[in-house]
């Protein structure tokens, strides 16, 4: 049963309303001011709001800004109800990502038809895309509500690049945005004596270098193949095209680009207060859930020694014993360069 929070300083209207609704078989939370449907919002994770524009204390807009704001609530279609006096505000929600308006008074089919509407497209975009090039172009065309958008999805060249080549160095300006279709790369950093650190590892499916593209400035890193790799390149100004015309496409496509910032936050937390050994085995865990199969099955995976140890952040030598200690323990295994992971709760449960 769909859930829909109803957010109506009137009370009258409040209860017409979530009476229409419920005959229809949705689910309906109610909140009788903007401050309080924020918080439901959030609490209840609706998958819809329909909200009166004209409320005291917090109106419609300001509903629509806060709930935008916060990545939990930001893809959630968004209906204004204004009165007919206020037809020409409308415009200013639209603007601001609101998805849809109904005048007061309406009809009740005039309401449940335009739920519908907003409830069947959102479920497109709610649907799970898994990451490959088949299902990223399969993402940017059903995102075509504007022509505008038509260009995402043709025309898309596919680069190659051999093990162990730079695909953009510190200092680069970017174009685009990177989409890795085969293989894998590593992004790091390099200080003044010329030593890396790793800030990341990335299979295929994942976005590269958008932090810097997002906020215009040069990149801070450098990503260089760690295998034979296929990438796509999706160009600056039509992923901003994306981003800034289609409120629903903007939600889905941030949340596919933010999937590895809690990952870089924890890897940040674990170098700050973790021992060598703790830091090898998180990374070794955190490898394996990276590569493992389509199947998501355990599967053994290769890292060089230099590359493993700068990200965990310690001497190559300090890994290697570790390493070693490991495959005493029992908890790898290590044959033809590749690490297999036999105790993955165990390395799990290590501490300091």
């Amino acid at each position: 049963m769909k859930k829909i929070l109803l957010i109506e300083d009137n009370a009258e209207m409040r209860e017409n309303t979530a009476e229409i609704l419920e005959l229809a078989n949705y689910q309906v939370a109610t909140a009788e001011n903007g401050r309080l449907g924020v918080i439901k919002a959030g609490q209840d994770k609706p998958d819809l709001v329909i909200c009166d524009i004209m409320m005291p204390d917090l109106d419609g807009y300001g509903v629509l800004y806060l709930l935008g704001k916060n990545p939990a609530t930001a893809d959630i279609p968004f209906i204004f109800l204004t009165a007919k006096a206020e037809k020409s505000d409308v415009r200013k929600g639209m603007s601001m990502g609101a998805d849809d308006y109904l005048t007061k008074p309406f009809e009740e089919m005039e309401l449940l038809n335009a739920v519908e509407a907003r409830l069947r497209k959102n479920e497109m975009f709610r649907k799970e895309f898994h990451k490959n090039v088949e299902d990223l172009n399969d993402f940017l065309e059903k995102a075509q509500g504007l022509d505008e958008l038509k260009k995402l999805s043709s025309d898309r060249k596919i680069h190659h690049f051999k093990k162990k080549e730079l695909i953009y160095m510190e200092g680069d300006e970017p174009n685009g945005i990177i989409f890795l279709i085969k293989g894998k790369v590593k992004t790091f950093k390099t200080n003044p004596d010329g030593k890396e650190f790793i800030t990341g590892l990335h299979n295929e499916g994942d976005f590269i270098g958008y932090i810097d593209l997002i906020e215009n400035s040069e990149y801070r890193e450098s990503a260089e193949t760690l295998e034979d790799s296929e990438i796509s390149i999706i160009p600056k100004q039509d992923f901003f095209a994306l981003l800034y015309s289609n409120r629903d496409v903007a939600a889905k496509f941030i949340k596919m680009l933010s999937n590895n910032l809690q990952e870089m936050e924890e890897r940040l937390i674990n170098l700050a207060y973790n021992s060598v050994r703790k830091r090898v085995a998180d990374t070794l865990i955190s490898l394996q859930l990276r590569y493992q199969s389509e199947k998501n099955q355990p599967a053994p995976f290769s890292v060089s020694r230099e590359d493993l140890a700068s990200m965990v952040g310690t001497a190559t030598e300090s890994v290697i014993r570790t390493l070693s200690d490991f495959k005493e323990e029992k908890l790898i295994d290590i044959r033809d360069k590749n690490i297999y992971i036999l105790s993955p709760d165990r390395l799990s449960r290590m501490k300091n």
